[in-house]
């Protein structure tokens, strides 16, 4: 079998291994703490949750760095990456630390998001740094399937990650802060990985860096404006950003839903709203692993404006029959077809980013489009808070999705034909 035999031998290149390590032990650090303070906002017994404080709570952690998104990209064109992940992931242990500390205390929920904002701007800069790294370990022939098994394999383990604090949340009451200093404890575990690898082996070539921070700083506002006009010269990439931008905002407008659905609509307590989403995001996972194995044949036969065509296209058919009904039963499947739907695509998007952007700039480029991530997801956010009712039935909402799944099918289908087919 042609993925089994490629996975094989990305394993064997250690380079790749020690990245992934780092990986997913980050990501799984990352599942830790989202699930930590989504069910400290959101499932506690003492708060009322509805969409709007939801979507607040996405906004405050990420919205504000959606603007250091592309500074982060700046530096990382001129910083070893290697490095980044070491004191990235150092500094994001000391956070979470901090952070479990204010849950202990019950300090005013302001203070609470500033804590968690600080390891959510550290996020910005480890998961760029992750993606432009990616093809200095890995020779241009196994590109594609580096991208289903490595991005894929961290979304796994911070599935994994969140189930775990799942877990230790249902296990044990009043346990938000040992969740929270789980992550951190896993966080550290990542910055130690990191130091299997050379400092120069993951780039950017040393002529290319600046150690000079303030050197660096200084040519933020330039490199970026060059960032962007190197992507305005590469419209494949710029195509499967925006493509791709429109598929996370559904993402993210279905999550809000699916919370509101746990937390009051298939459930009388916290406990079994907890299990349920939990359970939801099981599936989703599920889904992504289907993606890693799908998505080289996919691309291989459709290429990968084909494959993102296939991927939005079946949502748009099969969403509206598996999420209207409002039942757990098939918003599992739901779940399950999503996750596969959406890593797919991004394992695509990934592919055609990393080939077609010079590595010069990709740093840059990679930062946009986590930058892309976070305002798409934040705007969903606000979206669903306007049209959910408290019980999180919207049938209008199902019927918006779907249409965008249907436009973004019908645009790319377009592009592919009219330029070059990816």
């Amino acid at each position: 079998m042609p993925v089994v035999r490629d996975l094989r031998v990305l394993l064997r290149l250690p380079d790749f291994r020690r990245l992934l390590t780092v990986r997913l032990l980050s990501q799984s650090a990352d599942g830790v703490y989202q699930v930590a303070l989504a069910t400290y906002v959101v499932f506690s017994p003492e708060k009322q949750t509805s969409p709007a404080a939801i979507a607040s709570a996405m906004a405050v952690l990420l919205l504000p760095y959606s603007f250091v998104g592309p500074f982060a990209g700046v530096l990382l064109d001129r910083w070893q990456r290697r490095q980044v992940f070491f004191y990235g992931n150092l500094l994001r242990a000391l956070l979470a630390g901090c952070t479990a500390l204010l849950i202990l205390v019950s300090v005013p929920d302001w203070l609470f998001y500033a804590s968690a904002l600080s390891v959510t701007a550290v996020n910005r800069f480890v998961l760029a740094g992750l993606s432009a790294a990616l093809p200095r370990v890995v020779d241009s022939d196994r590109l594609v399937m580096a991208n289903s098994v490595s991005p894929t394999a961290g979304t796994l383990a911070a599935t994994a990650g969140g189930g775990l604090a799942f877990l230790v949340r249902l296990v044990a009451s009043d346990s938000g802060a040992a969740v929270v200093l789980l992550g951190a404890v896993l966080y550290l575990c990542s910055a130690l990985a990191s130091l299997r690898m050379g400092r120069e082996l993951l780039g950017p070539d040393p002529d290319m860096l600046q150690p000079r921070l303030g050197a660096a700083l200084a040519s933020t506002a330039r490199g970026l404006l060059d960032g962007l006009r190197h992507l305005g010269r590469r419209l494949d990439a710029a195509r499967a950003l925006a493509a791709m931008t429109l598929l996370r905002f559904c993402y993210g407008a279905l999550t809000v839903m699916v919370l509101m659905l746990c937390r009051y609509s298939w459930s009388t307590d916290e406990s079994d709203g907890l299990a349920l989403l939990g359970l939801a995001l099981a599936f989703s996972g599920a889904g992504f692993f289907a993606a890693a194995v799908v998505s080289p044949w996919a691309i291989g036969r459709l290429g990968r404006y084909g494959w993102m065509v296939a991927c939005a296209a079946a949502s748009a058919v099969l969403l509206p029959a598996l999420a209207l009904p409002f039942a757990p039963e098939p918003m599992l499947a739901a779940a399950f077809v999503l996750g596969l739907i959406t890593q797919g695509s991004k394992i695509a998007t990934d592919t055609v980013v990393q080939t077609t952007v010079d590595d010069a700039f990709r740093g840059r480029v990679f930062s946009l489009y986590d930058v892309l991530f976070n305002v798409a997801f934040v705007g969903a956010a606000a979206i669903a808070a306007l049209m959910l009712p408290p019980d999180g039935r919207s049938v209008p909402l199902v019927v918006m999705v779907t249409v965008i799944y249907a436009i973004v099918a019908a645009t790319l289908g377009r592009w592919s034909h009219v330029g070059r087919v990816l």
